[in-house]
């Protein structure tokens, strides 16, 4: 297993805190951060209406060799929808809302981040 160096978890981080921030000033409610489960992780876990929404937050500083989309393979969006049936199973007042899967692409230096808001990124 490769181990990710700490530079890069601290990137990952003030990522995932960009997009929060980017969310919440779009109108979602932000309810949980960091949802693991045997099956995965879901980087946020928001509300849009009455809309679930399960967002992956991916970063790259720049996209010489791959798209920061092109990271999301079919294994990891397997992943994601079991964590999320986990999560409803776990948490039953959800359990009667929409799911939506989205992706929140942060590109650049992060003191000036391009952020990409892909809703509906995959169906379950």
């Amino acid at each position: 297993m490769t181990k990710i160096s700490k530079p890069a978890n601290a990137a990952g981080k003030s990522a995932e805190d960009i997009a929060a921030s980017y969310l919440t000033q779009q109108g979602l409610k932000l309810i949980t951060r960091n949802f693991h489960s045997r099956f995965g992780e879901i980087d946020l876990i928001a509300i849009q209406q009455h809309i679930l929404v399960f967002i992956e937050v991916r970063y790259r500083k720049n996209e010489r060799f791959l798209a920061v989309v092109e990271t999301i393979d079919g294994r990891k969006c397997r992943k994601l929808v079991a964590t999320s049936e986990y999560y409803l199973i776990k948490h039953k007042a959800y359990q009667n809302f929409q799911c939506r899967y989205d992706v929140i692409a942060i590109t650049g230096e992060l003191n000036k981040p391009v952020i990409e808001w892909i809703k509906n990124a995959f169906q379950a």
